[in-house]
């Protein structure tokens, strides 16, 4: 039996790639030392990996940014903007990765980044390949495997036993976007690339290639059956094993279209959905290899090992050598190591594991299954299902609210055309209102008087003078820039679920489980192990000092119930539903408390909401249904004159948009700037009736967007959205960006938006 992993966090215990990158980013570290430093974090993941038992290594899922980015360069896929103006010094690979991610690199062009989305039902942001079939077919872009290939070789230190990690064709093509032109018809030139890739890699000494299929999780169409088919017809795999790999979903569906295409193994995940692995062994080829993803790659809570080795035996009795076992899917989505938290709880961290640990997880299994004898994992999931019976878990008083709820708790009274004439009335807004999403740049003063607070260093008088002196500079700034609703800039907020996740009871918080969203930008999600209620007031102090500054609107900011429980890490055992709604109670509670301090504008971002989607779109309705309502009973309280907002970014919110409508928000604010609009084309199918503000202002490039660009993507929107129903801001919050570069940024946006008010007041 052989025990593998689908990938690695590329992080860092102590998010030591994020500072290797933005370092890099801003002249601190030569391109060399970044690429050693990059090395560095490869050969430890590689070791952690070998030293916790596991027996065949991945390589190629590390990525200096993004690995979907990888397979776009491997393959010679880079749009032609980001290298069209290369000369000499501006020739070198990693660059070009920084200038498509994020449209600015150390060296090249600045121009408009690649499209950003979530990567499944996941919050982890991929980039997303543009391609055309003149982009696909050209022959001077070349296959690039160079680097993949070195990785293999280093490795070698650390394990005879690797393989390469590539994404499938299927997925790739399927995750890009093809203007104006057919997907499936660039297959064909799509595939002479991916023969080259493995033709290198067979030349090259590879044995097992894990190639990366998770879109037969969802319910393909005949023409995308067909395809993959075809896909795995046509390709000569030489001396290589392929292991398809599949997570995120059951694939039972699919099983009769992938029995008889010239796989070695297949990877099935048997966390995500039900799954019937015996009757999906049956039908597959008797040689094939069978990976079991057994252990949750997307939580963080102890495995019960003597139930999984209880359904195990059976199938290693019956498949010998021919059982491998892995994690469901890739550790990326898992903080590295827990023995890096000091200061948790001794019971509660006895109920968790993170990525080092569920390697260790493996590891156990695979010893009892081999040797017979199961005491040691007695043991280890006694721990585990301690959890289960703690009095920490349960609060009747929170159980009982959620009970009693009935339907008019879940509605605002009035309709959108009352509410829109009350709130200008209050309000007195222009036309094209301008504002932004929440967050003002988080500078190294500000998370030092975080730091020194949780310190103790400072006492709470001198903590709360030292963020009230921030909040008045970003009003001040608003004001001088010219933006009609204003914020108070978030300086208080480390991150905006784990903010709130802190003052909210049956919630747990960790040193260092972070967890990459993007590129160098990091999370580190709440624990959620119990009932949730609001300890007190959460924001409302804060926000009615801002207002008192400044006779404008200050716009409140909340999150919302469905991200905070999507961008958490919720006990295994509990109803997502009934801890979506304990959370929504706790949001309403605080939406009660703003009103009655007297503000008129409450924002309830929830990001999350289209990741947080079933991969089956048979699945849908039932999470939408309770997802939806989840949000509306966290406005509900809201009367007329209060107007609410919600954000979201970087999905695709196309095919959920009567959903989007449902959530019945007076103005709702979208990332479009990098789709350059395309989200919008939605609306031609099912007009958008509230207030909208698609984003002109792509926040995670550093470019600063011209003022032309920005009213030409207001032009665009029009045609969708009516002008008395539009808004002008950013994609998204400005937390990650530098005061210099968003102050031109915001002053561009203003003088845009007046621009259009001009022409059409």
């Amino acid at each position: 039996m052989q025990i593998h992993n689908l990938g690695f966090p590329r992080i860092g215990a102590k998010r030591e790639l994020k500072f290797s990158l933005e370092k890099y980013w801003r002249g601190e570290l030569s391109q060399a030392e970044f690429l050693a430093q990059s090395r560095e974090r490869r050969d430890s993941n590689w070791q952690i990996q070998q030293t916790a038992g596991i027996d065949i290594l991945p390589v190629g899922d590390f990525a200096h940014y993004d690995h979907v980015l990888n397979t776009t360069v491997i393959l010679g896929l880079v749009p032609e903007r980001f290298t069209a103006q290369q000369h000499s010094e501006h020739n070198n690979a990693l660059d070009l990765e920084f200038r498509v991610a994020r449209g600015q690199a150390p060296t090249g062009c600045q121009c408009a980044a690649s499209d950003m989305t979530k990567w499944f039902n996941t919050n982890y942001h991929y980039i997303v390949p543009e391609l055309s079939s003149a982009l696909v077919e050209n022959v001077k872009a070349e296959v690039k495997l160079a680097p993949l290939l070195v990785q293999f070789n280093d490795a070698q230190k650390f394990s005879d036993h690797r393989k390469v990690v590539l994404i499938g064709p299927i997925t790739y093509l399927h995750l890009s976007v093809v203007e104006n032109e057919d997907k499936l018809a660039l297959l064909p030139a799509l595939l002479k690339r991916y023969q080259q890739v493995l033709n290198q890699l067979s030349a090259a000494g590879v044995q097992w290639v894990q190639i990366d299929e998770p879109v037969l999780g969802l319910e393909l169409n005949k023409e995308w059956r067909q395809a993959f088919a075809q896909v795995y017809e046509t390709l000569t795999k030489g001396s290589l094993k392929l292991l398809l790999t599949t997570y995120f979903a059951a694939i039972d569906h699919h099983v009769d279209l992938i029995k008889d295409l010239p796989f070695d193994g297949i990877h099935i995940d048997t966390i995500a959905e039900p799954t019937n692995v015996n009757n999906i062994i049956e039908r597959l080829p008797k040689h094939w290899i069978i990976s079991l993803g057994v252990i949750d790659g997307r939580n963080i809570w102890k495995a019960d090992l003597v139930c999984i080795y209880q359904k195990l035996q059976p199938l290693y009795r019956q498949l010998g050598q021919r059982l491998w076992l892995a994690p469901s899917c890739s550790l990326l989505h898992s903080p590295v190591d827990l023995e890096s938290e000091q200061k948790l709880d001794q019971e509660f961290k006895s109920w968790l594991a993170f990525a080092t640990q569920k390697c260790q997880e493996l590891s156990l299994l695979k010893q009892a299954l081999l040797t017979e004898n199961s005491d040691e994992i007695t043991l280890y999931s006694n721990a585990a299902l301690a959890r289960c019976v703690s009095t920490r878990i349960n609060n009747p008083e929170v159980q009982q609210r959620v009970n009693g709820l009935t339907a008019p708790d879940y509605h605002r009274k009035e309709t959108f055309e009352q509410r829109k004439q009350v709130q200008q009335q209050v309000l007195n807004l222009p036309l094209l209102p301008t504002t932004t999403i929440g967050s003002f740049p988080q500078t190294g003063d500000i998370r030092e008087v975080r730091a020194k607070w949780r310190r103790q260093e400072i006492n709470e008088h001198e903590y709360q003078n030292l963020i009230k002196a921030e909040i008045k500079g970003v009003i001040e700034r608003q004001e001088a820039i010219g933006l009609d609703v204003l914020v108070h800039g978030e300086a208080e907020r480390n991150d905006m679920v784990e903010y709130f996740g802190e003052l909210l009871e049956g919630v747990a918080f960790t040193q260092f489980a972070w967890v990459q969203s993007y590129g160098s930008r990091c999370v580190k999600p709440p624990i959620i192990f119990g009932d949730i209620s609001r300890k007190k007031p959460m924001t409302v102090e804060w926000i009615k000092y801002a207002q008192s500054l400044t006779d404008k609107p200050v716009k409140a900011m909340l999150t919302g119930p469905v991200t905070i429980l999507a961008w958490s890490f919720v006990r295994d055992d509990l109803a997502r539903e009934q801890v979506a709604k304990q959370i929504a109670l706790a949001i309403s509670d605080e939406v009660g408390d703003l009103i009655a301090g007297g503000t008129k504008i409450i924002q309830i971002d929830e990001p999350a909401i289209r990741e947080g989607l079933p991969v089956k779109q048979s699945q849908w309705q039932y999470y939408l249904d309770w997802a939806t309502s989840s949000f509306c009973l966290s406005a509900a309280k809201a009367s007329a004159n209060i107007q609410i907002h919600t954000h979201m970014c970087y999905s695709e919110f196309n095919d959920i948009l009567p959903a989007i409508i449902a959530l019945d928000a007076d103005v709702l604010t979208v990332e479009t700037a990098r789709s350059n609009m395309a989200l919008l084309d939605a609306f031609e199918q099912q007009p958008y009736p509230n207030d909208l503000g698609p984003g002109v202002y792509d926040i995670h490039s550093p470019n600063v967007p011209s003022v032309n660009w920005m009213v030409s993507l207001l032009e665009k929107a029009q045609h969708y959205i009516p002008l008395e129903r539009l808004w002008v801001n950013p994609d998204c919050g400005l937390k990650t960006r530098g005061w210099h570069e968003t102050k031109l940024a915001l002053e561009n946006m203003v003088l845009a938006a007046k621009q259009l008010r001009n022409k059409f007041n």
